[in-house]
């Protein structure tokens, strides 16, 4: 299978299936020298681990993390990282039944056109827990930023028709809310839609927001491989996303000229602009000011309501899926967005270390 790896300098792989033995990453290119441990790593897993809240899959299971390389005495040594998660509760027999049948919004049927044979529990390679590889991977990314005074944050904007005022976040009770949202009152509404929605046999959606703080200008290679770009490709190649917008997005294409420009101003003594309609890129690069972009996440496809469908044999049955799934993806895949940005970034500074010889003679001379 191509297409498991995703970075340049600094490149992760993921390998592993949802009702496999493990799930693993392999992290290539973090310099030697980073400050890293398995709980530097559980921090951000527990952050996307199953059966937590009454809003995500009751599978159980720990998701404790063990570093095969790369890691000698509490630093990381310049060779590849390799990492595991052992699955530890897996329920196969729950997909019996739907093992010949393609289950509307997954990937049954386009993973046998392609390859002529899938893996029907729980979706195989295509399964949520796929993002176990990319979080432990971003734990490390957004471990290296963080010494660089870069900071990555993610936070669940919306659920359902319900979405927070950027004027109103309150971000010190992220780690309180079951949602990952940044305002309680919104949160109960959210929460009131989404019993709804179980107790309809239905899911939800919703909008899942990021904000790249301390990142300097110029962050980006100016035609393909754009800060934006690439954003873009990390964020949409996460299962459930179906939609990315950086900036004001959409909105720019209903503004003016006059109205989407961010003016450019001195503040205390630098320069910095009085808007941040761009979102903090311009010509595929960073501007020195807060990255912000967002990604629409689908609701879970994985619902117990009866849907209509077609089987491997082409007959039209009715299908109710079984077993255990989030009634809702965005929570937990906020700290998957906020790793594939941590990625993202991580590369594209090591890539922009040899963008003028100035850089390369700080290194050398």
């Amino acid at each position: 299978m191509a297409g498991s790896s995703f970075g340049t300098l600094f490149q992760i792989t993921t390998w592993g299936e949802s009702h496999g033995a493990g799930i693993g990453v392999v992290v290539d290119g973090c310099p030697a020298g980073l400050s890293l441990s398995s709980s530097d790593i559980q921090v951000f897993l527990n952050r996307r681990k199953p059966g937590q809240t009454s809003y995500s899959t009751m599978r159980k299971e720990a998701d404790e993390v063990e570093i095969l390389s790369g890691v000698f005495e509490g630093h990381t040594t310049g060779v590849p990282i390799s990492m595991l998660v052992r699955n530890q509760d897996q329920r196969s027999h729950d997909y019996t039944q739907i093992k010949s049948c393609y289950r509307p919004g997954h990937a049954d049927y386009t993973f046998d056109a392609k390859y002529g044979c899938r893996d029907y529990r729980g979706g195989g390679r295509s399964s949520g827990r796929e993002t176990i590889g990319r979080v432990a991977g971003g734990a490390i990314a957004s471990l290296l930023l963080k010494s660089l005074g870069i900071h990555v944050q993610a936070y669940t904007k919306a659920i359902g028709p319900y979405t927070i005022p950027e004027e109103e976040y309150d971000f010190s009770v992220l780690t309180k809310d079951p949602l990952c949202m940044p305002h309680l009152g919104y949160s109960e509404k959210a929460q009131a839609y989404l019993n709804t929605c179980m107790k309809q046999k239905d899911s939800a959606g919703g909008i899942i927001e990021c904000q790249i703080t301390g990142l300097p200008a110029g962050i980006g290679e100016p035609v393909f491989d754009k800060l934006d770009a690439l954003l873009a490709q990390a964020v949409l190649s996460v299962g459930a996303v179906k939609g990315f917008e950086i900036g004001d997005g959409f909105a720019a294409a209903k503004a003016k000229g006059t109205e989407n420009n961010d003016a450019f101003c001195i503040q205390n003594g630098q320069l910095a602009k009085q808007t941040n309609h761009s979102g903090g890129t311009l010509g595929g690069m960073s501007d020195g000011s807060t990255v912000c972009f967002r990604a629409a996440i689908k609701p879970t496809p994985s619902i117990s309501s009866v849907q209509h469908t077609v089987n491997t044999f082409m007959e039209e049955v009715e299908l109710s899926v079984k077993g255990r799934h989030d009634p809702i993806i965005v929570p937990r895949a906020v700290v998957v967005i906020e790793s594939m940005a941590a990625l993202t970034v991580a590369d594209l500074l090591l890539r922009n270390m040899s963008a003028t010889m100035d850089n390369l003679r700080r290194i050398y001379q």
